[in-house]
């Protein structure tokens, strides 16, 4: 059998650290028991972000503001982020740490219940990043479809929820079967959606990486 813990660990033992503020504000979330995205996660929604180099990022769920600084650290000049968190703790911490960023004047942060503000946008985003409150990924999935440009990658964080969703439901723990069956109906409908092109990847807590098909060249 693989030993994906093995793999995992030699993989985050390859990665270079990233900048000094973004290893603080990484040490300090992790001393705090905050969630942020995982090295080889991170590694891989960067190296995205460089291929792609999207000009418009959404965020939902910005916790302390670490995976929006790092993103902005390699999205091409003229980019912009927007990031939507309602934890006034959390926000406030952001706010400190996008002030202290380079970049930290092309982020946009909302401030609220990311239900309520994502009918609110307009735009189209050639990047979505989704890694808020993992039982709602699936009540924000029609606006965040919505807001997707044609072409534009949605990339779906903690899909994988520690092995629970390759369980049974009666395997999981009561308290988390709500999560379990509404992300095993997230990850159905990003599959099986004719207009998306969707992959799960078993890498940190498991990505979805969706395209959002451009019906116009079809």
């Amino acid at each position: 059998m693989f030993d994906f813990e093995r793999a995992t660990d030699y993989i985050r033992s390859l990665e270079l650290p990233g900048s000094a503020l973004c290893e603080e504000i990484q040490k300090d979330a992790l001393a705090g028991d905050v969630p942020i995205i995982r090295p080889e996660t991170a590694s891989f929604l960067l190296f995205l972000i460089s291929l792609k180099k999207p000009l418009s990022i959404l965020e939902v769920g910005t916790a302390v503001g670490y995976s929006a600084i790092r993103m902005s650290e390699v999205m091409p000049a003229g980019a912009t982020i927007t990031t939507i968190e309602k934890y006034p703790p959390r926000i406030e911490e952001a706010k400190r740490n996008f002030a202290r960023a380079p970049r930290g004047c092309d982020i946009t942060l909302l401030e609220g219940d990311a239900a309520d503000i994502l009918k609110t946008l307009d735009k189209p985003y050639d990047l979505i990043f989704m890694d808020a409150a993992k039982g709602q990924y699936i009540h924000f999935l029609p606006d965040v479809l919505r807001l997707l440009a044609p072409d534009g990658f949605l990339f779906s964080d903690n899909v994988l929820q520690d092995g629970d969703v390759l369980e049974s439901r009666f395997a999981v723990t009561r308290r988390n079967r709500t999560i379990h069956s509404r992300m095993r109906e997230y990850l159905t409908m990003l599959t099986h959606t004719p207009e998306l092109t969707t992959s799960v990847i078993p890498i940190g807590d498991g990505v979805s990486l969706t395209m959002k098909k451009n019906t116009e060249e079809m």
